[in-house]
């Protein structure tokens, strides 16, 4: 069965327990956290012995049968732990994984750790059969639309809480982050009493932490929030992130754009598209928003001016341009972040070279 992170609490409170529970997704301290109630009710139950293996490399697999079955003298239940980093165990581990799970012993309760699984990994035989024969807990990454009131959940679990303004700084202050976002509120209740907490508080004793992914950059840009892309292009820039696949991930959402407008220019909807492209839905709305705000001649040069830039980070020389890639870069995003700005080499877009001096 298919089961959701903040459900999980209360199929436990049940007392009735899977023979076996699969970890999957983006975020590390959810799972564990998962993985921690798991083990705890898991304990209550009487199962006193655990035994981790990580199938990692040329892992063998006849190791998980083994020690299945290989119960201790002194624990009658006992919880195998297998961790599959790579998130593809081949053909000889989904076999074991299936013959695993179809093995139905009550006294052996299995923990499977996997990092988000491609559309075919997760239709596979041996997910498949670890979904029907135990639960499946699909954890999903907490984005930043929804970061401020996972904040305030976990603010609340300490009898602390803030106003939307303090939220959003907090989630502005820890985006992408998420176990450093946790420390953070673990300090706010080290630091301060029972209560609303105030921005000076908070602004007093919250570290930026904020981490982003490439592809973080241009779902931002999409959706037109030009000073979130501001800030992530100076991050990624900061992080040593790798010019050329930043590059590559606007000019894709550029190249989206162009293809948009040709595809309404032919008189079909902008749904073809998404489709030929095999969108998930959330980028499809995203394209429609930018197709609505940057014009067709604009997206054009957009893209010409994405080939500039990639001259200017192989070293050559782009008349017209400033000579920091990274700035034009940024000019590019904030064109299609909001279209109808006038142009400005602005300060805003300067501090990207003030941030990584």
């Amino acid at each position: 069965m298919l089961l959701k992170p903040e459900a999980l609490s209360g199929h436990l409170a049940r007392g009735r327990m899977e023979r076996l529970y699969c970890a999957s997704g983006d975020e590390a301290l959810l799972i564990e956290e998962a993985l921690d109630a798991i083990r705890a009710a898991a304990r209550a139950a009487g199962f006193t012995e655990r035994e981790v293996l990580h199938a990692s490399g040329r892992f063998d697999w006849s190791q998980l049968s083994a020690t299945a079955n290989a119960l201790s003298l002194f624990a009658a239940r006992k919880i195998v732990e297998v961790r599959l980093p790579g998130g593809k165990p081949g053909r000889e581990g989904g076999e074991a994984l299936r013959a695993h799970a179809a093995a139905g012993n009550n006294d052996v309760l299995t923990l499977l750790v996997l990092p988000r699984l491609d559309r075919t990994a997760r239709n596979s035989a041996w997910a498949m059969a670890l979904e029907t024969h135990g639960a499946w807990i699909d954890v999903r990454r907490v984005e930043r639309d929804v970061l401020p009131a996972w904040l305030k959940g976990r603010l609340a679990r300490q009898k602390q809480g803030a106003s939307t303004e303090v939220l959003e700084f907090l989630a502005d202050q820890t985006e992408g982050n998420l176990l450093a976002a946790r420390q953070e509120i673990d300090k706010l209740g080290l630091l301060y009493p029972p209560g609303e907490l105030s921005l000076e508080q908070v602004t007093d004793a919250v570290q930026d932490v904020a981490r982003f992914e490439v592809f973080d950059l241009p779902a931002a840009m999409l959706r037109g929030e030009a000073q979130r892309a501001m800030r992530m292009i100076g991050a990624l820039r900061a992080e040593g992130a790798a010019l050329p696949l930043v590059l590559w991930a606007i000019s894709e959402e550029v190249r989206a754009v162009i293809r948009g407008h040709q595809v309404i220019a032919a008189g079909r909807p902008l749904q073809t598209l998404a489709r030929e492209m095999r969108m998930w839905p959330g980028r499809e709305r995203l394209l429609e928003m930018a197709v609505a705000r940057v014009a067709a001649p604009v997206a054009a040069s957009l893209l010409g001016r994405c080939a500039d830039i990639d001259r200017l980070s192989k070293g050559l020389r782009a008349p017209a341009r400033d000579a920091d890639p990274w700035l034009e870069l940024a000019e590019v995003v904030l064109d299609v972040a909001c279209a109808a700005r006038p142009r400005v080499p602005a300060p805003v877009i300067r501090e990207i070279r003030v941030q990584t001096a």
